[in-house]
């Protein structure tokens, strides 16, 4: 899974953005491979760390709703990466619940990996997440939740 999120400020309007690929079919490290399943969420007012925290969480809700067994999180938040590798600590009161969260749903994968991706290897999970402040913007829904298959 790749995700993202935004921050139009810092705090300021803020949003998530994921995209779930099936990891058996041929092309799924490719950064714009065909996805099971996206997510863009609008967040309301919140730090861009919280908007990626909250990305990571709701992918990993929806890979486990769609029965994945294993996941590896390609993200461009090398903060996020290393906090669930366990290298850095939590230090920010407002990231540590959703980090906790993060690690909480891990454990019911039977693998996983946390790896940091260059932001240009990052751009559906990150067009994603500027959808959902366009969006909303414009009078539509806060979350648009797609499901293209099934793992």
């Amino acid at each position: 899974m790749r995700t993202d999120g935004a921050a139009k400020g810092n705090p300021g309007p803020a949003s998530s953005g994921a995209v779930l690929i099936d990891a058996s079919k041929p092309g799924s490290r490719d950064p714009l491979a065909r996805p099971l399943a996206t997510i863009s969420e609008y967040l309301g007012v919140r730090t861009n760390n919280v908007a990626e925290y909250v990305g990571v969480v709701r992918a990993l809700a929806l890979a486990l709703e769609l029965g994945a067994t294993e996941v590896d999180l390609l993200l461009d938040s090398k903060l996020i990466v290393e906090q669930v590798n366990g290298r850095w600590r939590v230090k920010d009161l407002k990231i540590a619940p959703l980090h906790a969260e993060v690690k909480a749903s891990l454990v019911r994968f039977r693998r996983w990996t946390a790896n940091h991706v260059p932001r240009a290897q990052n751009s559906a999970a990150d067009a994603l997440a500027n959808e959902a402040i366009d969006r909303v913007r414009a009078g539509g829904p806060p979350v648009v939740v797609r499901r293209l298959d099934r793992i």
